[in-house]
């Protein structure tokens, strides 16, 4: 192993290297169905390499959670790597700090029981000052199940914990939903379209982050709706949005 680690060190591609390594390391690992790595060659000796384990279906909890604390010891190690792992269609960044790894494994498993959740990833994203930042993107079976998993991973459930630390959430799934541009709870968009849900039958929606108003809101109800009425229903929830939010018709009936 430490000619190994030389080897990368003074690698030309490092990218190259750090992935071979990776795949060199982890491979015939008991319970893992797959290496797959990602190579970025920067410089010269200079790059980086993400590595994830698809783990074998049925793998236990125990044995993930095992994994993971492998993984964060490896990651620890080999700087410029970042390890990862998917386990029952939920795939997560495992990083050094055990306090970090912690709370994702926690995650992991209640998002893993939740039957309102189709897969996911969880990936961590640091950003300036934001240096624990995560970076959470979910599908959801239905657009009911996308809002609910959206509310209870963020601010008002308690079937999911919030990670520490900034966390930037998407969920999709018959309605896109994710934090404002701050990377805050989205509360004006997610009123506007529960103000319309509550009145007409909405066919689609998008509350997505906006530059300049924090979340921009793009509803589209029935066609039997009335669209204007519906569009009021929007800006009086949300006024500080104003022209961020648009409801259109569906001229497909």
């Amino acid at each position: 192993m430490l000619g190994l680690t030389l080897l990368t060190g003074c690698a030309i591609d490092k990218g190259t290297a750090l992935a071979a390594d990776f795949e060199e390391y982890w491979a015939d690992t008991p319970d893992v169905a797959k290496v797959s790595t990602t190579k970025n060659n920067t410089l010269p000796f200079s790059g980086s390499s993400d590595g994830v384990l698809i783990l074998k279906g049925g793998t236990s909890a125990d044995r993930v959670t095992e994994l993971a604390g492998e993984m964060r010891e490896y990651v620890a190690r080999h700087d410029n790597v970042t390890g990862r792992i998917t386990a029952d269609g939920i795939t997560f960044t495992v990083v050094a700090d055990e306090r970090r790894t912690g709370e994702v494994l926690a995650l992991w498993r209640s998002l893993t029981a939740d039957d309102r959740v189709a897969d996911a990833d969880i990936h961590d994203a640091p950003w300036k000052e934001a240096t624990e930042r995560w970076q959470i993107e979910v599908t959801a079976v239905d657009a009911t199940g996308a809002l609910a998993v959206f509310k209870d991973m963020y601010a008002e459930g308690d079937r999911h914990r919030p990670l520490s630390g900034v966390m930037v959430l998407r969920v999709k799934g018959g309605l896109f939903v994710e934090t404002d541009f701050n990377d805050r709870f989205p509360a004006e968009a997610i009123a506007a379209y529960e103000a319309v849900l509550a009145q007409y039958p909405v066919v689609g929606a998008t509350l997505r982050r906006d530059a300049v108003s924090g979340s921009a809101v793009s509803i589209v109800v029935a066609e039997s709706a009335d669209r204007d009425h519906a569009y009021e229903l929007a800006r009086s929830a949300a006024p500080n949005l104003g022209a961020a939010i648009k409801v259109t018709s569906d001229s497909a009936g």
